[in-house]
């Protein structure tokens, strides 16, 4: 309906250019003649009359078939007015006779078939009336048709032509209208399948679960997917124009030039930072962009590695371990036992013995260390042969504020240390041992007390996410502990949860090892990001069911990975 509407526009318009143009230039030629011109001014008047009478119509009119016969009347009324014209300025003889030409023409813009035809046949009877009434003089007496100057042969044959010509241009106007129609048909076809598969395209590219994003021929971002926006945390204004090797922050050694980034698949791995800070890993594939044979741009798709690589070394880690503390409780336990008895055998010496004051301090200084080495061995033993869970449903944030008593009285013993907690609204409830995770939550807030010697501020924060393993769909628990301290040096940080490692002056370097057990045995994993001189986090992962937990950590199934 738009188009009909369209097209009764541009007859009204072209109905108005040409009676501007024809009949005010004849008007001001037969002015300067002398003549008579009521019939220019009526005619003007009437048809800039009924153009805005059409306007009206047109705006009211709200149907496809009412604008279609709006447009016929238009028609009509136009070759009604034309033939008054030509009867007034010389019937036969009239140089308006091409009005009927134009006519026919423009009555081609109404969407039927054969309407050229119908037109011209319309002109060719009009014309044929009016040469029959001038040939033989039947409306001589009233003045408005005068008998024509023409014998008859001339008068036929100039009828004749023009009828020949209407016809022509009927049926060549309504040929060009269908072939136009049936070209404007098959361009929409063509515009709306063009239309459907590019709106194809950019569903598959917002509904691959990878991340997608090109680059013009400078290397800066032109479109960012939503994968692409979910893994980096950045939305596509943040990154539109900028570098795409700064936002995935991969500067390698060796620059690659402009040959080696237009290679096919181009594969490598890159660690960066997300919008929020934390650490990211991505998989990386770059690809030429191609159109017509020329290089444009470049694609590139990722994959989120992060917690894949994070359970790699935790699996690597955990197996490291479990050799370490199968062949350490064993030395520990045979240690232990003649340890025992050498104490006992200097504590009887001491009473027995009236050595002087060196020799009894000595011997003091042996019995300390001697019971120190028994409580290290002690602490080891639990950690490498840790008591069965006493497994149990318990909310992890009231856990957590029973510990936060005691983290607040030590925190009030340190200098210029402050607490701040963020507890998730929602009850998050698991299997777990209370008392094995408040010594986790007392252990990692101790040790980020003596990462802040000056002072400083700890964040304790609960929370949970949805999680998809191998298709299985789970909730994961996560307490966090942030601090502003010193933070672990980079070569450090794969050994802070090893047996006796420890950066401290005074420490057995057991806790964070013991924290990493217990974790462990509840099913669950512990992820840390740290800076030196920036602080660090520590992130206690659970699941909420113990059960499935361990099930699908121990079925060696594809590692947690976000949802």
């Amino acid at each position: 309906m738009g188009e009909i509407r369209t097209r009764i526009q541009w007859l009204i318009s072209l109905r108005v250019l040409v009676v501007t143009l024809l009949l005010g230039l004849s008007l001001t030629f037969q002015v300067t003649r002398g003549e008579q011109v009521e019939t220019f001014y009526g005619l003007i008047v009437f048809t800039y009359a009924i153009t805005i009478g059409y306007a009206v119509a047109l705006r009211v009119t709200t149907t496809s078939e009412a604008l279609v016969r709006l447009a016929w009347v238009q028609i009509g009324i136009d070759f009604l007015l034309e033939t008054v014209l030509i009867a007034r300025t010389g019937g036969i003889e009239s140089p308006f006779l091409v009005l009927y030409v134009i006519s026919v023409t423009l009555a081609s813009l109404v969407p039927r078939r054969k309407v050229g035809l119908l037109t011209a046949s319309s002109c060719v009877i009009l014309l044929g009336l009016l040469t029959n009434l001038q040939l033989y003089g039947l409306t001589e007496a009233w003045g408005w048709l005068p008998r024509t100057r023409l014998s008859a042969p001339e008068t036929l044959q100039t009828f004749g032509v023009h009828s020949l010509a209407f016809l022509v241009v009927g049926f060549l106007s309504g040929l060009l209208t269908e072939q136009l129609q049936r070209a404007d048909s098959s361009l929409k076809e063509k515009e709306q399948g063009l239309s459907r598969l590019q709106v194809f395209h950019e569903n598959i590219v917002r509904s691959i679960s990878s991340g997608v994003f090109t680059a013009d021929e400078e290397g800066r971002i032109t479109s960012f997917n939503p994968a692409a926006q979910e893994a980096t945390g950045h939305n596509f204004a943040q990154v539109q124009g900028r570098p795409w090797r700064d936002v995935f922050n991969w500067h390698p050694d060796r620059p690659l030039d402009v040959q080696d980034e237009g290679a096919a698949h181009l594969r490598f791995e890159v660690e960066c930072t997300r919008a929020d800070g934390s650490r990211l890993v991505l998989g990386m594939t770059l690809s030429p962009l191609q159109e017509c044979g020329k290089t444009m741009g470049m694609v590139g798709v990722f994959k989120d590695l992060t917690q894949i690589r994070d359970l790699e070394e935790e699996m690597h880690r955990k197996e490291w371990l479990a050799s370490l503390g199968e062949m350490s409780a064993g030395m520990a336990h045979e240690i232990r036992n003649p340890l025992g008895a050498l104490a006992g055998a200097m504590q009887m010496l001491r009473k027995d013995l009236h050595a002087d004051e060196t020799s009894q301090r000595l011997m003091d200084i042996a019995i300390r260390e001697a019971t120190r080495l028994d409580t290290i061995i002690t602490e080891f033993l639990q950690y490498a042969r840790p008591p069965a869970l006493n497994l149990a449903e318990h909310d992890l944030n009231k856990l957590l504020a029973d510990t936060l008593d005691l983290v607040q009285h030590e925190a009030r013993t340190r200098s210029n240390i402050r607490i701040e907690t963020k507890s998730s609204r929602e009850a998050l409830v698991g299997q777990v041992d209370q008392d094995q995770l408040k010594q986790v939550f007392w252990n990692l807030a101790a040790n980020a007390f003596d990462a802040m010697p000056t002072g400083g501020q700890l964040m304790i924060a609960t929370g949970c996410r949805a999680i998809d393993v191998g298709g299985r769909k789970g909730d994961v628990i996560e307490i966090s502990f942030q601090d502003t301290g010193d933070g672990i040096s980079k070569k450090n940080l794969d050994n802070i949860f090893l047996p006796f490692f420890t950066t401290k002056k005074q420490g057995s370097g057991l806790g964070l090892a013991a924290v990493h057990r217990i974790v462990d045995l509840h099913g669950g994993w512990i992820k840390v990001e740290s800076k030196e001189h920036e602080g660090s986090r520590f992130v206690v992962c659970l699941p909420r069911s113990g059960e499935v937990g361990v099930r699908l950590w121990h079925e060696g199934r594809e590692p947690w990975k976000r949802s």
